[in-house]
């Protein structure tokens, strides 16, 4: 199509397109349309090619979005494509699952609805993959030297990619039985099929990089052994111990984390054999206490496993649905989010305490609730507001089965500990500018290092972390630091 400047005065958003609920609700498979080529153009055309693009300011792997929609507009995919892949390794991941803080960042959103970026994302990967324009690109030589990346996130993978491209020889090792870390068991496969993954997968393996899984590093593979094998180590484990509520009533039957309530109804939906007990929704008052992403994840499964009714509940208050004036464009803002899992049913709640677990012959049957609100100081106008429990607001939710979705810790510590990694004040992986812990040649990336963030983070750290190995291996580096 011929490019209008004028495009985004004349065009209006659309929003991404989802399955009818009574049908997607039956079943696991993606909730989310794949536009059509012309369609993703269209909206591509909205975009005002800015002279200080923020969108590109606000994304962590520095995508080349206003170059990409323009190549998108004039029909050039593969140079959309060529540009999309210069800044990041899995499109198709971010295209599906990032929150998308470039658009919350588009200039055009300051007075109108931002460009569909994210689906525009998505839309260049999926024409790459459906005309065979991704392929194995093997380095066309190697340097000799191995490198061992400990866990398959995103990033690790992100990560291994970089540094098989740079000609290392590199080993990824997860403990799980397949690869991709929380993407395959953290992720639903109504917002990500696990093929997507595979697919992936399956270039990178054909490209060079080796990955072996059902091996937990301290457990199967002693570290020292690693130590002797490689010339350097990257740690990418991920922050996967989870936050608790230390509540009376706490070890009744019927009370889970959510990650291993998702994990495990991945690991069913893949036909892979659970061997402990059956979490499910079934028939059961499902109560999730978390508003976050993993919690609305949890809110989508329940549906599917037919719960007689779901309740999410949040303990901080409900967000506005138009930006405040504390918190300004470009900055990501704290906005009301309603999930596909949402519109297809339940009940949310905010400014909900939960105060206590109720249960008979040891299995949970209502949780004990209280109102709060939170408010400043009046003596001291700066500090931030105090939660405070509203008199007579105290109430119950019946319950058989609650899950705890309220975040994570730090990553699990024995690994570390065995590494003699020195941890910093969060008990995460402690670095220094170059990604390198406290012992030499070992680094450490994503989550395991920066605590509990976004997917596309994990994907930035991984690269750059890829650099500064590559650097320490050879000298210097041509791979990007961005």
């Amino acid at each position: 199509m011929a490019k209008d400047v004028k495009a985004f005065l004349k065009t209006k958003r659309e929003k991404t397109p989802y399955r009818p609920v009574c049908e997607r609700i039956k079943d696991y498979k993606e909730v989310s349309l794949l536009r059509s080529d012309e369609k993703s153009a269209e909206q591509a055309s909205r975009c005002m090619d800015c002279g200080t693009p923020f969108c590109h300011w606000a994304c962590p792997v520095g995508n080349y979005i206003p170059e990409w929609n323009d190549a998108m507009i004039s029909g050039r995919w593969e140079k959309a494509l060529q540009l999309l892949g210069t800044t990041n390794n899995l499109p198709e991941i971010t295209g599906r699952v990032c929150p998308a803080p470039c658009e919350y960042a588009c200039v055009l959103g300051i007075n109108d609805d931002p460009v569909t970026i994210r689906e525009n994302e998505l839309s260049i990967i999926e024409y790459g993959f459906t005309h065979g324009l991704i392929r194995p690109r093997p380095p066309q030589s190697r340097t000799g030297k191995k490198v061992a990346i400990i866990g398959s996130g995103p990033a690790g993978l992100s990560c291994a990619a970089q540094l098989n491209q740079a000609g290392h020889t590199v080993t990824v090792y997860e403990k799980d039985e397949k690869c991709g870390g929380i993407l395959r068991y953290g992720i639903p496969d109504f917002k990500l099929e696990k093929q997507v993954i595979d697919r992936r997968l399956r270039i990178w393996e054909q490209e060079g990089v080796r990955f072996e899984t059902n091996i937990e590093i301290g457990k199967d593979l002693e570290p020292e052994t690693l130590r002797n094998r490689f010339d350097a180590i990257c740690i990418a484990t991920g922050s996967r111990v989870p936050r608790d509520l230390t509540l009376p009533g706490r070890d009744l039957n019927g009370i889970y984390f959510a990650m291993d309530y998702l994990i495990q109804n991945n690991r069913r939906i893949a036909g892979i054999t659970v061997p402990e007990k059956m979490i499910t929704a079934q028939g059961k008052r499902v109560v999730v206490i978390g508003g976050g992403d993993t919690g609305s994840d949890c809110v989508g499964t329940a549906h599917r496993q037919d719960a007689s009714c779901v309740v999410q509940i949040e303990l901080l208050p409900q967000p506005p649905q138009c930006r405040r004036e504390n918190d300004p464009w470009p900055a990501y803002p704290m906005l009301l989010k309603t999930s596909s899992s949402h519109e297809e049913g339940g009940n949310r709640h905010w400014s909900v305490l939960t105060k206590e677990f109720v249960g008979k012959n040891g299995e949970i049957k209502k949780i004990k609730c209280v109102e709060v609100e939170f408010k400043k100081d009046p003596n001291s106008p700066e500090s931030c507001p105090l939660m405070q429990e509203i008199p007579g607001s105290g109430f119950d939710i019946d319950a058989d089965l609650v899950i705890l979705a309220v975040g994570f810790l730090h990553p699990q510590q024995g690994l570390l500990d065995d590494l003699g990694i020195k941890k910093d004040n969060r008990n995460n992986a402690q670095t220094d500018q170059r990604f390198m812990t406290s012992q030499k040649g070992i680094f450490a990336c994503g989550d395991a290092h920066r605590g509990q963030s976004l997917i596309v983070w994990a994907i930035s750290e991984g690269r750059r972390a890829a650099h500064h190995i590559d650097r320490y291996l050879m000298g210097n580096s041509e791979l990007p630091t961005f």
